[in-house]
């Protein structure tokens, strides 16, 4: 019986030590993730946090390409529209090709 109580208390001793390290570890790793998020919004507040940072120049840059650009737009698809058209129309002029390629074959002097 004695043998069988201090197994137990080995055993609930391993048990409570492992239960707080792991309590430890936990906490660690938050503190590790909180000092890892606080340096990479640093590095984020460098790169764009201010009007004159890379980030604010390259948001100025693609604005004034997308001003520039904008107007392109309606006449794409206008452009587009026609060409649709006209493939129709060069697959009527391959048809009539073809066909005139077949009467010139079946002459009498390609025989």
């Amino acid at each position: 019986m004695v043998a069988r109580l201090a197994c137990y208390n080995v055993k609930e001793r391993n048990m409570l030590l492992m239960t707080i390290l792991t309590a430890l570890l936990v906490i660690v790793f938050f503190l590790v993730l909180a000092y890892a998020l606080i340096k990479i919004s640093s590095v984020l507040r460098e790169i764009g946090g201010t009007p004159t940072s890379y980030l604010a120049k390259l948001r100025l840059g693609l604005r004034a390409i997308e001003m520039e650009t904008g107007h392109l737009t309606p006449q794409v698809v206008r452009a587009n529209e026609n060409l649709t058209k006209i493939a129709g129309g060069l697959g009527a002029v391959d048809d009539n090709l073809v066909g005139v390629i077949n009467a010139a074959v079946a002459q009498k002097r390609y025989q």
